[in-house]
């Protein structure tokens, strides 16, 4: 498991909504200090931090769980990059998913 970068992870989604450690710890009922923890990678969240966090953040556990996970990659590793380019690439891709399911919630919502 790659706490690390889940932490990188719910710390990029954080700032990008503009919320403090203190308001997220708020919103998913944990500590400031735990969330501090989590974003370093220095402690585990459970399942249901987790499901939280990816709830009230508005992204998949998926995406929060993308380096730890097995399977085909959003990047295929036969494409000439490196490490660093590819997840560079599956942070813009897993931006792009997050972007298209906000559209898609906004078209549901202003149907009559």
């Amino acid at each position: 498991m790659d706490y690390v970068d889940l932490g990188r992870r719910v710390r990029k989604q954080r700032k990008i909504r503009g919320w403090t450690q203190e308001m997220l710890a708020e919103k998913i009922g944990v500590s400031t200090s735990f969330i501090g923890h989590v974003e370093r990678g220095t402690r585990k969240a459970s399942l249901e931090t987790l499901v939280a966090l990816a709830n009230t953040l508005e992204i998949s556990v998926d995406y929060l769980l993308a380096a730890s996970l097995e399977g085909e990659p959003l990047v295929p590793k036969d494409l000439n990059m490196r490490d660093n380019q590819r997840l560079a690439m599956q942070e813009i891709m897993a931006t792009i998913q997050t972007h298209l399911m906000n559209w898609n919630k906004d078209d549901e919502d202003s149907k009559p």
